[in-house]
């Protein structure tokens, strides 16, 4: 039973807090993103104060693992649910910083009222009123500090406040630094629970609180493991997603001295100068491509077992399984992280079209393709030249196919072990037989595009076709969809959206379908107003045969011809009013459809 692997404890703050510096309690999300709220810490704050019952956090201790020496090393405790609470602790008692979702570093100060008339209203996030206010105590952490003079503050704060005695403000600040004696109930789960019931524990308080994921669990567990070097290469993963959005955190990197020493600081130097976004992986990221790459697995629960020493036919604990683990997952990284791979990688994508990250909606995606690119890196059948373009084409048709979208990680291990087994281009061939007949060109994508979510994966393909086969946009010679997507990434109606609404289409479902959208520069949208088609393509028309240019700077019909095929869109157009309408999104489709399957098949 379960029940019989666990044990209930309570733990005060400050013992929690303490146990943390000493590496006794693995804490390792604290270098990550911080997602709770402030004013959640607030409340997390308050409720310690008044006493209140804040939930358990669990932890789960490492399996035993022989040491070289023959010796039986117990592991650390590992947090398996807790994170944002303690972290939360962290910042707004002991004064450490954490980083925010855009992985900016700052300090969470709570200030305290001790005698504040509206006791719900005692504690607060600090803002300039706090600090102006003599009544408050702008940050309570000073409070907490080992340095904390009590007799000094409370002269003080009676010279700023009369009428306060220092007893009375001595007693406030007693029951203020009693949260350190608050006990937080701690289940700490047995090192000898199999990996399976842990892992089932995981995933069902993960429906709880801020989602967990199992990369967490990975994070967790490489943290823990400083007889293999988990707590390194955990801080590579960290370090590198952090640069990839934030290149400027490499002077602060190089602060953790223990980090910089190690070859890895070298290896993502150089991160420091690259601004690309077209792939900024976070840590979830970074340990699939790697695990799928090196294990030719794609669950990440499995390596949680892996990195566990979990032999998965004798469901034992094996210390031979943890040291592979380690240099397997090792090996994946130092591929992830390679320059040479990296960028190289990025030009493929953006080669085949996706040259901003605003086409890109599918990290899973990006995932495969980028460990399929390590792979076929790596396979002598595969020609050197020939790499990117597999790729490319690879990412295109799990794209528009929305392969890792539902159960990615079974779709990612079954592509896995087919590749394997068959050979990439034999296996890669087989899939697009199915998935891209003749069927999905005419009917499915045509279909997919009848849609007004301009994120839709067809429609973006549509865009990046667009810019793989440097397409000009609308009325425009010269002025290429790339420019303008770039730049400014606006689409704009073909079927003006007020011409339409005014004559009586007035579902944004139906104004506002993609089949309707087009790129188109800035001056030409405001020359077209809200004309009908047949109006502003009716001058286009004339300006064609006498040469006076009214917008744009098409000048003959054979121009106009080939500038409204490169844009999927009906020759037809030129005499359309809104009866024409739903014929005009039916035939766009199509066109559409066309563009984007020409497209893949030139890759």
């Amino acid at each position: 039973m379960i029940s019989e692997n666990f044990t209930l404890m309570q733990f005060s703050v400050g013992s929690i807090l303490g146990m943390i510096e000493a590496k006794q309690f693995v804490i390792p999300e604290i270098q990550r993103p911080f997602v709770w709220r402030r004013t959640q810490v607030r409340d997390l704050i308050d409720s310690l104060y008044c006493g209140y019952p804040t939930g358990y956090i669990i932890t789960w201790k490492n399996p035993d693992v022989h040491t070289k020496d023959g010796s039986i090393a117990n592991g650390n405790h590992v947090l398996i649910d807790g994170q944002q609470r303690i972290t939360a602790i962290m910042s707004a008692i002991a004064g450490l910083e954490v980083l925010d979702s855009n992985f900016n570093k700052d300090r969470i100060r709570i200030a305290f009222n001790p005698f504040a008339e509206d006791k719900s209203k005692r504690f607060a996030v600090q803002d300039a009123s706090h600090l102006r206010d003599k009544k408050w105590i702008p940050d309570i952490s000073v409070v907490f500090d080992n340095d904390f003079d009590s007799y000094e503050f409370a002269e003080k704060y009676c010279e700023d406040n009369s009428g306060i005695t220092p007893k009375d403000i001595t007693r406030e600040l007693t029951k203020l630094k009693g949260i350190a004696n608050r006990q937080i109930g701690v289940i700490q789960l047995d090192h000898s629970l199999d990996i399976d019931e842990v892992t089932e524990i995981f995933i069902r308080i993960n429906s709880r609180g801020t989602a967990l994921s199992q990369s967490d669990f990975v994070m967790s567990k490489m943290a823990a493991d400083t007889e293999h070097g988990g707590n390194t290469l955990r801080k590579v993963v960290d370090y590198f997603c952090h640069m990839a959005v934030k290149p400027d955190f490499y002077p602060q990197m190089l602060k953790d001295t223990e980090f910089s020493n190690t070859e890895y600081s070298s290896k993502i130097k150089w991160l420091s100068s690259d601004y690309e976004d077209i792939y900024n992986p976070d840590y979830n990221d970074v340990l699939r491509v790697s695990f799928m790459y090196s294990f030719d697995r794609a669950r990440l629960s499995e390596l949680v077992s892996l990195l566990s020493g979990r032999d998965f036919e004798t469901r034992e604990f094996k210390e031979e399984i943890i040291e592979e683990s380690y240099k397997k997952l090792e090996d994946g990284l130092r591929e992830f992280i390679r320059e040479y791979n990296f960028n190289q990688f990025i030009l493929a994508i953006k080669g085949a079209g996706y040259q901003s990250s605003k086409l890109l909606n599918s990290q899973m995606t990006l995932d495969f393709a980028y460990m399929l690119y390590l792979k076929l890196s790596k396979d002598s059948s595969i020609p050197n030249d020939q790499v990117k373009h597999y790729v490319q084409k690879w990412f295109v048709l799990t794209t528009l196919t929305g392969r890792y979208v539902a159960s990615p990680e079974s779709a990612m291990a079954r592509d896995i072990r087919m590749i394997n087994e068959k050979g990439f281009v034999e296996y890669a061939k087989e899939v697009e037989a199915s998935v891209l007949s003749d069927t999905f060109w005419n009917v499915t994508l045509p279909q997919n595009l009848s849609t007004n979510s301009t994120n839709s994966p067809s429609f973006k393909t549509f865009l990046a076709a667009q810019i793989n086969m440097n397409c000009n946009s609308l009325l425009m010679h010269g002025t290429m969809i790339s420019d303008l997507l770039i730049h400014s990434g606006d689409v704009h109606h073909i079927f003006p959206r007020a011409y339409l609404k005014s004559h009586g289409v007035t579902s944004k479902g139906v104004y506002n379908q993609v089949a309707n959208y087009t790129i188109l520069d800035t001056q030409v949208n405001k020359a077209i107003s809200d004309d009908a088609p047949n109006v502003y393509f009716g001058k286009v028309v004339e300006q064609c045969k006498n040469g006076d240019i009214a917008f744009g700077n098409i000048s003959s019909l054979d121009s106009l011809k080939q500038n409204l095929e490169e844009n999927a869109i009906p020759e037809n157009v030129v005499d359309m009013t809104v009866e024409n309408y739903e014929d005009f999104l039916q035939e766009r489709r199509i066109l559409m459809a066309k563009l984007v399957e020409k497209y893949y098949k030139n890759l």
